[in-house]
């Protein structure tokens, strides 16, 4: 993961925050929230790696877990100490660190994880088995953990309506038809990874996970950030009803392939 990253969410910390009250984005925040209460123990130690300003760690202390937050982004950590403190919540630790290095964190030493960024941003896939070999150290025999993923398959389809310019370039918009990496600071994002539903369970298999489930966070109103808003706005009733059928269904075999996020649920094997 490189400096280019550190910098892009250096630069993002508040916009991370409150990303996820977003109507649309509210989405992957009820679909993970639904597999933590069905995949994850009901008490324990979770590590959230990659996990930014400490959202999902916020949530997760107030569900009784004991939770250590890891993210590259310094001023995020800095962030998500201070937000803690605000709210009298006390994490076991709160450290800066790569996906990749996990060396500060005890061989077996959680009972469930959740690792929703990194590999969004690793390129290599040299280093995104070593992230998912260092998680895999760290979690208990048996443990389980939710590995998210950027499904091209699904930014394919959302695409048209939040960047539909891109169509005009056939061999740009091709490439997620596949997984595909960009590097370097690109004009809507920073370094990514884009990787298939079958990749990713490659990749999870090849570093010692058995696949438990996976689910498109989005669901079926994947790509509909535009009616979404809209409905949201204008009919709050149907909007909760929308948000509710996205949580239930993510795991659907219609839908958990073909949404802009991918979480796949794991167990650890040893």
């Amino acid at each position: 993961m490189s400096e280019i990253v550190k910098r892009y969410y250096d630069g993002q910390v508040d916009t991370e925050w409150t990303r996820l009250e977003n109507p649309y984005r509210r989405f992957e925040w009820v679909s993970t929230l639904r597999l933590i209460d069905e995949y994850f123990p009901a008490a324990g130690h979770v590590a959230d790696i990659g996990g930014g300003p400490g959202r999902y760690a916020v949530e997760l202390l107030r569900l009784g877990y004991r939770i250590t937050l890891v993210d590259l982004s310094d001023r995020a950590i800095a962030f998500a100490r201070e937000k803690l403190a605000e709210m009298a919540l006390r994490a076991e630790e709160v450290r800066c660190g790569n996906a990749r290095d996990l060396a500060g964190l005890a061989t077996s030493g959680f009972d469930a994880a959740l690792h929703l960024g990194p590999m969004y941003h690793i390129v290599e896939a040299e280093d995104r088995n070593a992230a998912l070999r260092e998680l895999h150290r760290i979690l208990k025999p048996g443990s389980p953990a939710i590995v998210g993923f950027i499904n091209p398959w699904g930014v394919l389809r959302s695409g048209l309506t939040e960047f539909p310019d891109l169509y005009a370039d056939y061999e740009t918009v091709n490439q997620l038809t596949e997984t595909f990496v960009q590097e370097g600071e690109q004009r809507a994002f920073t370094e990514a990874a884009f990787i298939t539903p079958p990749q990713a369970v490659r990749e999870l298999r090849d570093a010692g996970f058995a696949v438990v489930t996976r689910a498109g966070v989005e669901g079926f109103a994947s790509g509909a950030l535009g009616p979404v808003t809209e409905i949201a706005e204008n009919d709050p009733t149907a909007y909760e009803a929308i948000r509710r059928l996205v949580g239930e269904t993510c795991e659907h075999p219609a839908y958990r392939d073909c949404t802009e996020h991918l979480h796949v649920v794991v167990r650890c094997l040893k």
